[in-house]
Formats: structure tokens, C-alpha cells, sequence
């Protein structure tokens, strides 16, 4: 569904350094099984204080599973200074990228890191920095306004993207407007006028054109069963309707492509 970088499939397929650093110096936990994905990050530093072993244990996607890989692999050597300045950006970039829809997974690993230094460091685990603006996932408003600054974010499916908030029931899409808002200075665009007939062709062509053969590379499909105002029913089929990740599926493909090129109010359910 998404198209990965042969380093991404390579540290998916053959990840290095997975398990438990013995007798660690630092550790770091982020995530949770609750919201599919959870990382801990182990390292050992060597006699001349640089990292000399690192190991990372990941519950989560290929892309997670990659990251947390690939960000083992560079810190070996690394001082901690050296370590505490490496960016989710870094780690996107030493796989050759990440799809946009996967960003969230190199934030997961680059938070990880910050929590086992600050772990090595004797330091206290950082209370809750800010107001709760996603409760599905815990986000902030602080690291939302984080992303939004560093990575120079215009819309709720890019924080998505980067922090998951606004990814479940989007009761906080709102407040995530308002702090995108802040940031680029403007009004939010009223909505263009969609007839119903011309939203359910656009989903019929959007779904014929873009989803059902990327779905069939997996052995996949898809069928539109009906559209009720912003409302989209599908059914899953084929390996889709059985896989253990299929609402991952639903929510961050189907749902965000049809966003992205029909409206982006619409809500994406199986039936």
C-alpha cells in the first residue's frame, strides 16, 4: 500500500540489534500495545563513554520495525551529545525515506532515545508537558506545536502523519486546526460545494484508480457498498478481510487517500 525503500524492507526483513541490552546504562519505553505500536530502547556505553551496544524491542509496523533497526545501527559510536542531537528526520533519511503516513514511526524512535538518556542521566520521567488536545493517543498541544514548527506542517492528516493525534475519533481535529492555524497566520477555507452524485462518483473513481490495485498487490480488495453524507461503507476482501491489521488499512490508506482526493471530512467504516 505504501512504497518502501529497499533499506526500509532490508531492516523489516533482517532487523539488527533486536532484544535487551544486559546490565544497560540507559532505557527508554514510548508508545503503547493500546494505540498498535510500543518501542524499548537499550543501550550500553563502552570505556570511552560512546555507545557501544544497542538494542531496541518494537511491537508494531514494518516501518516501526525499521526505524527502531536502523536507529541501533547509528548510534553505535555515537557520544551521548552526539546521540541526543540525532532527528526523526535522521532516521527517515538513513532508510531512504518513509511514506508521510509512516513519519510517526522515526518520532516514536527519536523519542525513545531522548527517554534512555534521560534514563543514563538519573533524570525523572518527564510528567505530561502541556494540555491533552488528543486523548486517544495522549498528544499535547506542545508536541503538536513541535511538529507543526519543525517540520512546517499545513494540515490535521500531516500531524497525523508525524504524531497520530487526530487519528482515532477526531473530536480533536478542531483544536488541531486552530494550533495549524496559529502557526500559518490564516483563516481555515470553507468548504467547496459537493453534490452527492459528484461525491460518490469521486469515491467510485478514487477507489477504481487508486486503492483497489494497490490492495490487489497484497492480494487485497475493496468494494464501495454505500455513501451516506460524509459517511463511506466498505467491505474488505480477499486477504484484507482477514488480515489482523486491516483497520490500520481502513483508517490510514482508505480513508486519508480518499481524503486527500475527494473532501477531507469524510469517514471511512466497514461493513
Amino acid at each position: 500500500m505504501w512504497e518502501y525503500t529497499g533499506k526500509v524492507k532490508d531492516h523489516f526483513l533482517n532487523p539488527r540489534n533486536v532484544g535487551v541490552v544486559e546490565d544497560a546504562d540507559g532505557i527508554g519505553e514510548v508508545g503503547s500495545l493500546a494505540c498498535g505500536d510500543a518501542l524499548k530502547l537499550s543501550f550500553k556505553l563502552g570505556p570511552d563513554k560512546t555507545i557501544e551496544e544497542a538494542k531496541f524491542q518494537t511491537f508494531g509496523c514494518a516501518s516501526a520495525i525499521a526505524s527502531s533497526s536502523v536507529l541501533t545501527e547509528m548510534l553505535k559510536g555515537m557520544s551521548l551529545e552526539e546521540a541526543a542531537k540525532v532527528s526523526n528526520e535522521d532516521i527517515a533519511q538513513a532508510l531512504g525515506g518513509l511514506p508521510k503516513e509512516k513519519m510517526h514511526c522515526s518520532v516514536m524512535g527519536r523519542d525513545a532515545l531522548e527517554k534512555a538518556i534521560s534514563h543514563y542521566h538519573g533524570q525523572e520521567a518527564k510528567k505530561v508537558d502541556g494540555e491533552i488536545v488528543c486523548e486517544c493517543f495522549g498528544v499535547t498541544d506542545k508536541e503538536i506545536h513541535r511538529v507543526v514548527k519543525e517540520h512546517n506542517l499545513s494540515s490535521i492528516e500531516d500531524v497525523t502523519n508525524y504524531v497520530k493525534a487526530g487519528g482515532g475519533c477526531e473530536k480533536c481535529h478542531g483544536k488541531i486546526q486552530e494550533i495549524l492555524d496559529s502557526y500559518k497566520g490564516d483563516v481555515k477555507p470553507k468548504p467547496t460545494f459537493m453534490t452527492n452524485i459528484k461525491k460518490i462518483q469521486l469515491i467510485q473513481e478514487t477507489l477504481e484508480r487508486e486503492i483497489r490495485p494497490t490492495l490487489k498487490q497484497d492480494g487485497g480488495d475493496i468494494e464501495l457498498v454505500d455513501v451516506d453524507g460524509d459517511k463511506v461503507f466498505v467491505r474488505l476482501q480477499g486477504r484484507c478481510s482477514t488480515c489482523q491489521v486491516s483497520q490500520v488499512t481502513l483508517k490510514d490508506y482508505v480513508e486519508a487517500k480518499l481524503r486527500e482526493l475527494v473532501t477531507p471530512t469524510l469517514v471511512v467504516e466497514e461493513v
